[in-house]
């Protein structure tokens, strides 16, 4: 659109600065202009056109790129199925844990935690994700509960991606965008308040520091929260987080971030009930098993140096370097009930036996990635490299002499007593790892891309333990040194039958080596050494899928068919009783899609279903029979979610989740769930452009699920929540 301003000779400088901005003012200053004869189009001299540029509206839910430097071009273009959460949708939702995001991803189920493996345990598409976590596209090793409060996006990269990514990755990855400073002021206020004894405040604060220079900014976030879980009795959690960053040269060509990360837990930890004749066992949703002195801390500390130099367009050299360090101390509680109590006794006349963990670990990780990016003209190859030092040294103890409590009226207020709750192992565990890869997005004419990666991964473990008896003498040492040298590659061909659409067909391999957790030890309780002196398991992956961006790039479809395959699975060796022989074959075969952005001026949608068929192909004795389902792999999942602008200041919001029944154990005795169905909704209002007032109303019919399995202990899902949110932006 073209506006007439007109103004005399001596205004003109003036207008200009009100119509075009500074550089029209610099052109109208000169004297020949000022002079100008009248123009073609019948305009004075003194006249100017103001061009007014009119962008397309921002589709908060939908993300156009990844935030990895490996994955280069829009979404659209790459041959892999990926879901982003952006920062809209985790606050729309109020997701204030990772959990609550990762809930909303149909494919993803939740794991509950065993004694040192706590914090976030998903599994992908059926399998396990727990080593699969990723911050800034480098490994977050630790294992404590993620607080979102420092996240731009989730990204959830599904199918096996051991060319980008090494060791894991199976079922994909969840790689966690950080928030960056910018360029552009901004102070934000979150204060939340809400049932279960919800306090949460965070708060971010960007400004841009001239004194240093024009492309400086300093950016820092912080987040106290405290809560109650909604539905269950004594579980709480009270944590803490501040996440400072400085970013120099963001206007030039070489660009410097360095942040910290720290996040503190003070949890009472939530074991949920026991399986009680293959199934949870039959009492209130709310009764607690463990004691209110039970307790989970940890502390996350993340040093990053984030480079880039930009070559001039046609290279770019992207460097990060890592200190991380995580620790934990915990007491935790797991209730069992005994195999020999027949099934048909009262719930009234049972007892439920206390299970304690004690332990502590300290885990350390230093890592160095440079990734340099060359644009050709018919291809961009992204080629580097990734070194890492890993450290992991637990404590393993047991509770002695634990009273048991009722299964109907457990009583979580007694003092906690024990005989004995000393150290029974204690590993020291260290890897070294270094790869190289070279991944190539081929130009092959108008409307054909050729995707190709290879990966080298050498990954280096040794692990020293000492165990102990009950009266703290040793019993023994264990020392075991193992050292895989694997190849990992991924081929995609995309065809571009439109500018905004593709159809691609992919595959791509991972591996996961036998120590990948820094451990050999296999189970928490036993404290076996199943998978010592294992070579990696194997998986591989295809997937047929296309997307395609609709309504002038407003709205996205992408829908995919896959299959992942673990081509020798680790299953129990018969000859060797406590240790695992690599003789299975799990496969996963599915459909998905996923439904984003605008319909029209005043709907927002994010939606997705997920299918799995799971079965185990081919097994050994003890472990799943042939043709079982596979554990944390629900045959139908979904989640949608759609916001409605009402007005310029009313808002509101509505969800929806399902997640199918899905098995626990797929070995005698079978334990499982039920599926389950839970909505949510939101109302926003802006009394302002500063200030927003939010309500979050989560499970609206209070729905009793489970919702984190365990072989051992099953926890469910929060009941009814609300929350009431007051939003400043400034």
């Amino acid at each position: 659109m073209i506006r007439k301003c007109p103004a005399r000779r001596a205004l003109a400088s003036a207008v200009a600065q009100a119509c075009l901005g500074a550089g029209a003012q610099l052109a109208l200053g000169v004297p020949a202009l000022a002079q100008a004869p009248p123009a073609a189009d019948g305009r004075a001299p003194g006249d100017v056109e103001e061009i007014i540029v009119e962008t397309p509206r921002a589709e908060p839910y939908r993300v156009e790129d990844s935030s990895l430097t490996k994955l280069v071009g829009p979404l659209r273009d790459v041959p892999q199925s990926i879901v982003t959460i952006p920062r809209e949708l985790l606050d729309d939702r109020a997701a204030i844990t990772l959990n609550d995001a990762l809930r909303t991803v149909p494919g993803i189920t939740l794991g509950a935690g065993e004694f040192s493996w706590q914090g976030n345990n998903p599994s992908i598409r059926g399998f396990n994700s727990r080593n699969d976590m990723f911050l800034d596209g480098m490994r977050d090793f630790g294992s404590y509960p993620r607080d979102p409060f420092n996240v731009q996006t989730v990204e959830v990269l599904q199918g096996p991606s051991s060319t980008i990514f090494g060791r894991g990755s199976t079922g994909g990855v969840i790689n966690q965008a950080s928030k960056r400073p910018t360029l552009e002021p901004l102070v934000a206020l979150s204060i939340n308040g809400g049932s279960d004894d919800t306090h949460r405040v965070t708060a971010d604060f960007d400004r841009p520091l001239a004194a240093i220079g024009d492309g400086a900014a300093l950016r820092v976030n912080a987040m106290a929260h405290e809560s109650e879980v909604a539905g269950r009795d004594v579980a709480q959690s009270e944590r803490w987080g501040v996440a400072p960053s400085l970013s120099l040269g963001l206007d030039g060509p070489r660009r410097l971030t360095l942040s910290y990360l720290h996040q503190s837990t003070d949890d009472v930890p939530d074991y949920g009930l026991p399986w009680f004749a293959g199934a949870p066992a039959p009492v209130p949703r709310g009764n607690f098993y463990g004691f209110e002195s039970d307790y989970l801390n940890t502390d996350a500390d993340i040093f990053t140096a984030d480079m880039v130099v930009d070559g001039g367009g046609n290279r770019a050299l992207h460097g990060q370097l890592r200190d991380a360090r995580y620790s934990r101390e915990s007491r935790l509680t797991e209730p069992l009930i005994a195999a020999a109590v027949p099934t048909a006794t009262p719930p009234a006349n049972v007892t439920v036996t206390r299970n304690v963990f004690t332990g502590s670990s300290e885990e350390t990780m230093t890592q160095g990635q440079g990734d340099l990016t060359l644009r050709f003209d018919k291809h961009t190859v992204v080629t580097g490299i990734e070194l890492a030092h890993e450290t992991s040294a637990p404590s393993f103890g047991f509770g002695v002499g634990v009273p048991g409590t009722n299964l109907v009226s457990p009583n979580p207020h007694e003092p906690f007593t024990a005989t004995s709750t000393a150290p029974r192992l204690i590993a020291d565990t260290s890897a070294d790892s270094a790869a190289a890869y070279a991944l190539d997005t081929l130009k092959l004419g108008p409307q054909w891309q050729l995707s190709l990666g290879l990966r080298w991964d050498r990954f280096d473990v040794d692990y020293r333990a000492t165990r102990f008896a009950l009266d703290g003498s040793v019993t023994g040492n264990e020392a075991i040194s193992r050292t895989d040298d694997e190849l990992s590659y991924r081929v995609g061909v995309v065809y571009k039958p439109r500018e905004h659409g593709s159809v691609y067909l992919a595959g791509g391999t991972s591996f996961n080596p036998s120590a990948e957790t820094l451990s050999f030890i296999t189970s928490g309780r036993a404290l076996g050494l199943g998978n010592a002196f294992l070579a990696p398991e194997e998986n591989a992956s295809i997937e047929l899928g296309t997307k395609w961006d609709l309504v002038t790039d407003a709205f996205s479809v992408n829908a995919a068919l896959f299959r992942i395959e673990k081509s020798n699975a680790r299953v129990p060796d018969p000859n060797n009783v406590g240790f695992n022989m690599l003789a299975g074959d799990h496969r996963v075969d599915g459909w998905a899609v996923t439904i984003v952005g605008a319909v029209g001026d005043a709907w927002q949608l994010s939606s997705g279903y997920t299918h799995l068929d799971s079965q185990v192909i081919e097994t050994a004795a003890g472990a799943a029979p042939v043709g079982s389902p596979l554990i944390g792999a629900p045959d139908d999942s979904f989640s949608a979610w759609a916001a409605y602008e009402i007005s310029a200041r009313f808002e509101v919001g509505f969800g929806a989740r399902y997640l199918s029944g899905q098995i626990a154990q797929n070995v005698p005795p079978i334990k499982r769930v039920d599926d389950y169905w839970a909505f949510d909704a939101m109302g926003k209002y802006h009394v302002s452009d500063s200030l927003t007032l939010k309500l979050n109303l989560t499970n609206l019919g209070d729905e009793y699920y489970l919702d984190q399995l365990h072989p051992f202990h099953v926890v469910p899902g929060p009941g009814f929540t609300a929350m009431f949110a007051v939003n400043l932006v400034y």
